[in-house]
């Protein structure tokens, strides 16, 4: 059993705020990749939807991700997000993949 953590996070800005918001992650993303057991740190427009964005996040285990909220740039970050987030993220934690 893998004790990775697997999360999708669902961010939308303020209209016409999409620009802020890869901004802010092009400026986070270097410090939260170099975090121990950062595995995956991704944001990914949706298609046709200059507002939202999907986050997607793979941790080597649930202490990594807990050091990693718990870092100086995440409260940074979070103290920036309110200027152009229409509001909270949505975090989806994922179980294990479905064997098919």
């Amino acid at each position: 059993m893998s004790s990775e953590v697997k999360l999708v996070v669902l961010i939308t800005t303020q209209p016409g705020r999409g620009q802020d918001q890869i901004a802010a992650f092009e400026k986070l993303a270097p410090l939260v990749r170099k975090e121990e057991g950062c595995i995956e740190y991704e944001l990914y427009p949706v298609a046709e939807q200059a507002d939202q964005f999907v986050l997607l996040e793979r941790w080597a285990s649930k202490s990594a991700l807990e050091a990693h909220a718990a870092s100086a740039h995440m409260a940074a970050a979070s103290k920036l997000n309110p200027a152009f987030r229409a509001g909270p993220a949505t975090v989806l934690h994922l179980g294990s993949s479905v064997a098919v």
